[in-house]
């Protein structure tokens, strides 16, 4: 699927906190952990000014390339280097296209292969869960996500006919209010629904945490 170019500049810029504090670090998050990120924030749990790109640039390597390139190189020409970037090992590619370019701007990520990774800790624990790659992965955002731009899509279920069944990811405790919604995707992938785990903030917490410890002693 490609993104129309010319809602670009309105595309990838979902959310930017009021960077008014130069010692909070500079987190540039994919938006579909936005809410979670603002929980942490608004609880006392993360401290962190926040730009939150969206979601639908994944559709779109180049073009999330570009937001990211165009959000770190803005960060930078203010003289701020304390840059930690919320992606997976692999949303740019699967040939090491995101840590060349974190390591071309000397930022950090976190360590995570995606932003489900992120939700279990990072560090692959994603695999504990899903080793054989078998899995539909669902938090209240990947549902409106998938209401957004999957929904209308032909050919549901044989888009999803690798997968074995959904995981529903509970990390804001809401997830009882998205029940229609979850049932609607299940019979439109042909998925059914094989267990709900309660995540939680704490493992994406430790995740970023643990990145801008790394940026900090860099």
């Amino acid at each position: 699927m490609k993104i129309k170019k010319r809602t670009f500049q309105t595309l990838w810029l979902l959310r930017r906190t009021d960077m008014t504090d130069n010692k909070n670090p500079i987190v540039i998050s994919c938006g579909i952990v936005k809410k979670e990120i603002q929980s942490l924030i608004e609880s006392g749990r993360l401290k962190a000014d926040v730009t939150f790109l969206s979601s639908k640039l994944h559709y779109d390597y180049s073009l999330l390339e570009k937001a990211l390139r165009s959000t770190i190189e803005k960060s930078l020409d203010r003289g701020r280097k304390d840059i930690v970037i919320i992606y997976g090992d692999v949303c740019l590619g699967f040939k090491h296209e995101m840590k060349e370019l974190v390591d071309a701007y000397g930022i950090m990520k976190v360590d995570a292969i995606n932003c489900i990774d992120c939700l279990f800790g990072g560090k692959g624990q994603l695999f504990q869960t899903d080793p054989k790659h078998k899995y539909f992965f669902l938090t209240p955002e990947w549902i409106s996500f998938w209401n957004k731009y999957e929904k209308s899509e032909e050919n549901l279920k044989d888009r999803y006919a690798m997968l074995e069944g959904i995981v529903l990811l509970d990390s804001l405790g809401n997830l009882d209010g998205y029940e229609d919604d979850i049932k609607t995707i299940s019979n439109a992938t042909g998925l059914p629904i094989l267990e709900e785990k309660k995540v939680g903030l704490r493992g994406l917490q430790n995740v970023i945490e643990e990145a801008i410890s790394r940026m900090e002693s860099y």
